[in-house]
């Protein structure tokens, strides 16, 4: 249970970046917006 806040977290900004772009981009662009949205988190 130590990570499972911080996981869910992640796994929610990941559903986000989804939600907002869809699907057939790069993969590079998923993980630049990811990297965005998890620092907007904190």
């Amino acid at each position: 249970m130590k990570y499972s806040d911080f996981t869910e977290q992640i796994i929610g900004a990941a559903y986000n970046v989804h939600n907002v772009l869809g699907f057939g981009f790069l993969e590079k662009v998923y993980q630049n917006v990811l990297i965005i949205e998890l620092r907007k988190m904190g």
